[in-house]
């Protein structure tokens, strides 16, 4: 019998990924959809700007503490069935977004969205790692990112040139369209999970150790990485919050200014994207140079002043190393977490992401009010640095052998 296929040669499942790739742009879209709308739906509610603001700033809390307990109560169902309820909950939600009369009508819709993406995104994460063999994780979560990339770079201008032609209500009643329609494609198109072969009676002892709780260092290592994501997504969002006060001097002899230092920095995010799944499985490698990058380009924001061409090479190192973050990260705490502890993995993602950005925004805006933007970016570079160290060293705290504590030789499913 033929020897299966290194898992590099095997194709990815590129229906299927882009399918759950189409499910994260539409999850970003509907988070950032209130900031793309901010002013006609302000008025359009009789409510303050800062009112309208709260609605996002709510979803990230309500993602934070609702992500565990759904998760755990739709574990015994198949993930497929999750993916495509959650996206139906979601479109109710824009849908009553769309028709609210009030604003606290808006408000208990958005806790609804909320709590679907929560959910939604814990279970696309641990989905990505069923379809594909570790070597390819990587490369599968940097597809499925890339439509979160899309959802922030392209979602959000479309939103609000939707809310200036044909009005705000129409741009959430359209997000509630989309949102149907990926939860079909997710029933129709995505594949099954990839099945995994029997292992050789032989290897009964060693595939018993590997379904024990303590296998590959237990449960620590993915605890201790997650960790560690979290406190640099501190350190790399507490300074984005600021990007637009942190690229002023350089924003004034760029041409475009402000608004094209940001495209740079939206589109090199999405190049950072595609380069952390040109790594592959040595995913660890590129978490370390990603913080590394990250870590370095915000030093470098204390020179931007000097030249702008400097000033434009920074913000574009910082894209590329803060874009590969999220799918190196994610690859590596559901590669950690093995199958055993895949749902577990994958709801501690969005958990600590939207942890990340709330901490981080909120201990940044405390140093600025107190020192000014200009004291922000070394604390903040001092934090990723630290943090890219803890990541370093809970990855290697289990050998690359016992990650993940599959068995058995992969069955590819290509669709």
């Amino acid at each position: 019998m033929p020897a299966p296929a290194p898992a590099s040669l095997v194709g990815l499942p590129w229906r299927s990924l882009l399918v759950l790739g189409a499910a994260t742009f539409v999850m970003v879209a509907a988070e950032m959809l209130p900031t793309a709308v901010l002013g006609p739906m302000s008025a359009g509610l009789g409510v303050s700007e800062a009112s309208t603001g709260v609605l996002v700033s709510v979803w990230a809390a309500t993602v934070v503490v609702a992500s565990f307990p759904l998760v755990r109560l739709t574990a015994r169902r198949d993930r497929r069935t999750v993916i495509a309820a959650a996206l139906v909950a979601l479109a109710a939600s824009a849908a009553l977004t769309a028709a609210a009369p009030v604003y606290e009508v808006a408000v208990g819709a958005r806790l609804l969205g909320a709590a679907a993406v929560g959910l939604l995104w814990a279970t696309a994460n641990a989905y990505t790692a069923d379809l594909v063999a570790d070597a390819l994780l990587a490369r599968a979560v940097a597809v499925v990112l890339g439509g979160a990339t899309l959802g922030m770079v392209l979602g959000t201008p479309l939103a609000s040139l939707a809310a200036r032609t044909v009005g705000w209500r129409a741009a959430f009643a359209g997000l509630a369209v989309l949102a149907l329609a990926v939860a079909v494609l997710v029933r129709t198109v995505v594949a099954p999970a990839r099945q995994t072969a029997p292992a050789p009676a032989s290897d009964a002892g060693a595939q018993q150790a590997d379904a024990s709780p303590t296998a590959g260092g237990g449960a620590w290592p993915m605890i201790a990485l997650t960790a560690a994501v979290g406190v640099l997504l501190v350190g790399h969002y507490g300074a984005y919050t600021f990007i637009t006060r942190l690229v002023e001097a350089p924003a004034r002899e760029t041409p475009g200014g402000t608004s094209g230092l940001l495209l740079l920095f939206g589109a090199a995010s999405a190049a950072g994207v595609v380069v952390a799944g040109r790594f592959g499985a040595r995913s660890a490698l590129a978490l370390a140079v990603a913080g590394a990058g990250t870590a370095t380009a915000l030093l470098g924001l204390g020179a931007v002043g000097v030249h702008p061409l400097l000033g434009a090479a920074t913000v574009a190192l910082w894209g590329v190393a803060s874009g590969a973050l999220p799918p190196v990260a994610q690859a590596e705490i559901l590669r950690l977490g093995g199958p055993a502890r895949r749902a577990t993995a994958g709801a501690l993602i969005p958990v600590v992401f939207n942890g990340g950005i709330a901490v981080g925004a909120a201990a940044a805006a405390a140093l600025v009010a107190d020192a000014g933007a200009r004291a922000l970016p070394v604390p903040a570079a001092v934090v990723v640095l630290v943090a890219t160290a803890a990541a370093t060293v809970a990855v290697r705290s289990v050998p690359r052998a016992q990650q993940g504590g599959a068995t058995g030789s992969p069955v590819p499913v290509r669709t």
